[in-house]
């Protein structure tokens, strides 16, 4: 499978890209996947103020490999909120977000909630709400251990 490399500089572009896609939607708060989705919904808190930040634990893959079903946990505690948007950085099959979002709807059932994701794959069970790069590649992301790396090689050859 191909690799891409997604670097810092796109990601500061594509937040102005998501931020105004969001503002229609106007989340009270976001639920981070964890891991995938930390950094986005952090620096998309950070431009928008929003406080109400959660996380969510989903674990699909171990390394490249992945996982028979995701195995969620840490749902969050979201009485008094009204409009969710669950932010993961790819929804490669879907099931994680499918799974996610079909657990916070039946815990809360009188909260909208929407996905975000920078990447999705046409063949993705759940294609998200509000989504950037379609794609068939591994996408490897500057905040992954393999992308960190690879701007440390980047930076030393300067």
């Amino acid at each position: 499978m191909n690799k891409r490399f997604y670097s810092y500089n796109e990601f500061l572009k594509d937040l102005d890209i998501l931020e105004e896609k969001i503002k229609e939607f106007n989340p009270s708060s976001f639920i981070a996947i964890a891991r995938g989705g930390m950094s986005i919904a952090h620096f998309l808190a950070e431009r928008m103020d929003i406080r109400e930040v959660y996380m969510i634990n989903s674990i699909s893959y171990k390394n490249e490999k992945k996982l028979s079903s995701p195995k969620i946990s840490n749902i969050p505690n979201l009485n008094g909120q009204k409009k969710v948007l669950i932010i993961d950085d790819i929804s490669d099959s879907g099931e994680t977000l499918k799974k996610v979002l079909e657990i916070l709807k039946k815990t809360y059932p009188k909260i909208e909630f929407k996905t975000l994701t920078l990447f999705f794959k046409e063949n993705s069970k759940l294609i998200p709400d509000i989504k950037l790069h379609k794609t068939n590649e591994w996408i490897v992301f500057f905040w992954d251990k393999e992308g960190q790396r690879r701007i440390d090689d980047l930076s030393s050859n300067q």
